[in-house]
């Protein structure tokens, strides 16, 4: 059977083609072509925006539960922790002061909505969000700590279930009685249950982008190509910043370490990760070479290479960033410091909450759109460059994983960390070392 990623790639092909052999006012039995891509297009999103709080919840909770026990989560624990959300944060800036300088949604000093097909859109979510200020960061502040959750996940303002949800799963992970491993074996069944019904819902992935990309080129013809390849030139660029200038710096300075002895010694692991775009399958294959060929220790890089496959994503929680914001400027959206700050904020939950499931930055963007105002259904733009810059940013995610178990290894007082040449460091054997 054909894989995923190769149906997706026909699909948007096949979208493009019937979209540019389809006019508005085409009918097929009588019926307006464009009403059924859009039909198949929006039931699509309707299902991604389903099992967006069941699986943001519910993957928070089980992933705080299952992080380690009680001496895991002592110093190495706090600075693998504090580590990985601040190399994250810094993703997440570098993103938002890329797509601020290339403005991708802005096309000759116009936003991008009528090439993107965005004109006939509902202007009610604009309203939203156009024109806050720095006031507003009170309301964004008081949105972390709803006062009702079931309103909040029905008003789409997921930041207070993901801080509910990181609390819950702290706590619950302390709860030694008989209930407490019940309803952790509870929330675990219910994750899994949610994770099948999503990767249902991702396999019909293909069908929804064909739909979603027939529905804008019937509607804009080719137009949607220069604001989409600024796009993707924006985040190529952020991504490369933070890959080779922040993280060789972090190496240097926090590890007293050549970050090219690195990246020579990761290259089989990032390889890989940019041909599978799976971070979970590249895991083996970069413990290998964080142990064998950059001198880690296994007692250090066993914990910290699987914690931050599930809540380390800084190619993943960049690229979040840059799309919404990219779809805000789309749609001529007055990008306020409070608006951002909500994007940077909930771009960094998210990519610790959906992490570890695939297709997560659609699940995530649709959570960040939410959260500013903005309809989900423009996540249709943006899945055109979606597969290519999957691969990027996911071999961002296991450099950005490697990079800290490098720093936290060398902060642990391990000397053997690329001390020597990676053809040496393969014949070491590193499981004795503290």
């Amino acid at each position: 059977m054909m894989k995923l990623h190769h149906q997706i790639f026909f699909a948007m092909l096949a979208g493009t083609l019937a979209g540019s052999f389809t006019a508005e006012s085409s009918t097929l039995l009588g019926m307006p072509i464009i009403s059924g891509y859009d039909l198949v297009g929006s039931l699509f999103i309707n299902a991604l925006k389903m099992v967006v709080i069941p699986l943001i919840v519910t993957a928070i909770i089980n992933g705080m539960v299952g992080v380690g026990d009680d001496e895991n989560l002592g110093r190495m624990g706090l600075k693998t922790v504090v580590l990985y959300m601040s190399t994250t944060l810094v993703a997440v800036l570098i993103g938002l002061v890329a797509v601020n300088l290339f403005t991708p949604g802005i096309i000759n000093g116009q936003p991008a909505r009528d090439l993107l097909g965005l004109a006939t859109e509902t202007q009610d979510a604009l309203a939203k969000i156009d024109g806050r200020g720095v006031g507003d960061f009170t309301e964004i502040l008081l949105q972390m700590l709803p006062p009702n959750l079931i309103a909040a996940a029905a008003n789409g303002q997921m930041l207070g279930l993901i801080v509910f949800s990181l609390l819950f799963g702290f706590f619950l992970r302390t709860e030694r009685s008989s209930s407490g491993q019940s309803l952790r074996n509870i929330i675990d069944g219910i994750y899994q249950v949610v994770m099948k019904i999503t990767m249902l819902v991702i396999r019909f992935t293909p069908l929804g982008i064909f739909a979603l990309i027939a529905a804008t080129v019937t509607r804009t013809g080719m137009d949607a190509i220069e604001p989409l390849a600024w796009f993707f030139l924006t985040v190529l660029v952020a991504l490369a910043l933070h890959a080779f200038v922040f993280m060789p710096l972090l190496i240097v300075l926090a590890a007293k370490r050549s970050p090219l002895r690195h990246i020579q010694a990761m290259t089989p692991a990032l390889l890989t990760a940019f041909s599978s775009a799976s971070s979970a399958a590249t895991l083996p294959l970069s413990m290998e070479c964080v142990q064998k060929r950059s001198g880690v220790s296994t007692r250090t890089s066993s914990f910290v290479l699987p914690l931050g496959a599930t809540v380390n994503m800084d190619g993943t929680a960049l690229y979040e960033c840059v799309a919404a914001m990219f779809i805000a400027q789309a749609y001529g959206m007055d990008l306020s410091l409070a608006t951002q700050f909500m994007i940077v904020i909930t771009a960094l939950l998210t990519s610790i909450g959906v992490a570890s499931i695939p297709a997560a930055s659609l699940v995530a963007i649709t959570v960040i759109l939410g959260a500013i105002g903005l309809p989900a259904e423009a996540i249709g733009l943006i899945l055109v460059t979606d597969r290519v810059l999957d691969m990027c940013r996911t071999a961002v995610n296991v450099w950005g994983d490697s990079v800290v178990t490098v720093v936290l290894a060398r902060s642990e007082g391990e000397e053997t960390v690329l001390s020597l040449p990676v053809s040496k460091m393969e014949k070491v054997t590193t499981t004795d070392v503290h």
